[in-house]
């Protein structure tokens, strides 16, 4: 497994790096890292795990995270569509804390939870993010900062509940990672705590405890959270009926299916295929 704590080495000369990842599959496993990071999906749909949360992504986000918010982006192999995306990473404290600045500085300790923006009027600003690989020196460094001034006045919403401003301790992070692998790979049958428990060497109470400190929420609530998001998918990319998707995804019911999918959504499965199918 790749480590989880993703080094970015910057070197002395050099304190954001901006590139273009294309893809098969986005293979960095949920990490942290001591940059920010932007990050625009230019191609790809599947789900994104940030902070606390697990949800859906697409093509058009632009998602801005402080430096050490766990995350990683799972495309969905199915489609076959490949993974693109651009990324910038920065160093803490390249930019003066001047008040004229401070709106990029309230920006950045709100992404301490994530941000996603509206994509809505952000044609200009990912013009910009897309000309960034090709710029060095100083003009990078003023690209960038341009970007973020009209970023801090965007419309934008959180995603996590939890915000991330610490370093999260390589051993914690590390567990993390072998407990999305496990999810990953055997969502679609009933999974306890225990056995996560002695994934990561933990006992079932140790686990829940764990679990709740670094994620937020209960084990079963991050469980839940994945399969419905994948069920989500699933109405959208295939003619599966609803009650095989609620069995493929892990659900052991119809109406638990049913209630789960609601409850995230609002409304029921076959609404939601009929709403956003097209």
């Amino acid at each position: 497994m790749k480590p989880v704590f993703e080094p970015i080495h910057q070197n002395r000369k050099r304190t954001i790096t901006a590139f273009v990842y294309n893809k098969e599959n986005f293979e960095t496993p949920w990490h942290v890292h001591p940059q920010h990071e932007l990050n625009y999906i230019e191609k790809s749909s599947g789900t994104k795990f940030i902070g606390d949360i697990v949800g859906p992504y697409q093509s058009g986000e632009l998602v801005l995270l402080r430096s050490n918010v766990p995350h990683c982006w799972k495309n969905h192999l199915k489609t076959n569509e490949g993974c693109k995306s651009l990324v910038v990473h920065w160093d803490r404290g390249i930019y003066n804390k001047i008040p004229e600045l401070e709106p990029i500085f309230e920006l950045l300790r709100t992404s301490s939870k994530g941000v996603i923006f509206n994509n809505i009027g952000l044609e200009n600003v990912v013009s910009k993010i897309r000309k960034l690989p090709e710029i060095e020196g100083a003009h990078l460094y003023i690209a960038l900062l341009e970007i973020l001034i009209a970023l801090s006045r965007h419309p934008f919403r959180t995603l996590s509940e939890s915000s991330f401003f610490d370093n999260m301790p390589t051993e914690f992070g590390t567990r993390m990672a072998k407990i999305h692998d496990f999810v990953e790979n055997h969502y679609n049958r009933k999974i306890y705590l225990k056995e996560l428990g002695n994934l990561v060497n933990l006992s079932e109470l140790s686990f829940a405890w764990f679990f709740a400190k670094i994620m937020g929420r209960a084990g079963f609530t991050f469980l839940n959270d994945y399969r419905v998001n994948l069920a989500a998918r699933m109405l959208l990319d295939t003619d599966d009926s609803v009650a095989r998707i609620g069995f493929a995804c892990g659900f052991e019911s119809p109406p638990h299916f049913f209630n789960k999918f609601k409850k995230a959504h609002g409304i029921s499965p076959s609404k939601y295929r009929t709403k956003f199918r097209n």
